[in-house]
């Protein structure tokens, strides 16, 4: 199990971001356009179960494909992400 994991994603339920949650959307608040980061400050990639659920949330949207590595999702704040980052 990767270090992105040990929070609970299903405490997200509810429209308040996880810790890892909120730790990786405020990431984009510092970067151009909101792009997050594909990895966390010790160099682990981030988990895919913290972005879909993200996704699935409405807090992140795809901003392109990654023709090197397809399966890699790169993602940028939503409107609705940078409001829930506002709440915690």
């Amino acid at each position: 199990m990767d270090v992105q994991t040990k929070d609970n994603e299903d405490d997200a339920i509810g429209g308040k971001p996880s810790g890892v949650q909120f730790r990786w959307l405020e990431r984009g608040l510092e970067q151009a356009g909101g792009k997050l980061p594909l990895f966390d400050h010790e160099g682990q990639k981030i988990s895919s179960r913290t972005v879909n659920s993200c996704l699935k949330q409405g807090w992140v949207e795809p901003w392109f494909n990654n023709p090197i590595k397809p399966d890699w999702l790169v993602c940028k704040l939503t409107e609705s992400g940078r409001k829930a980052l506002e709440h915690k």
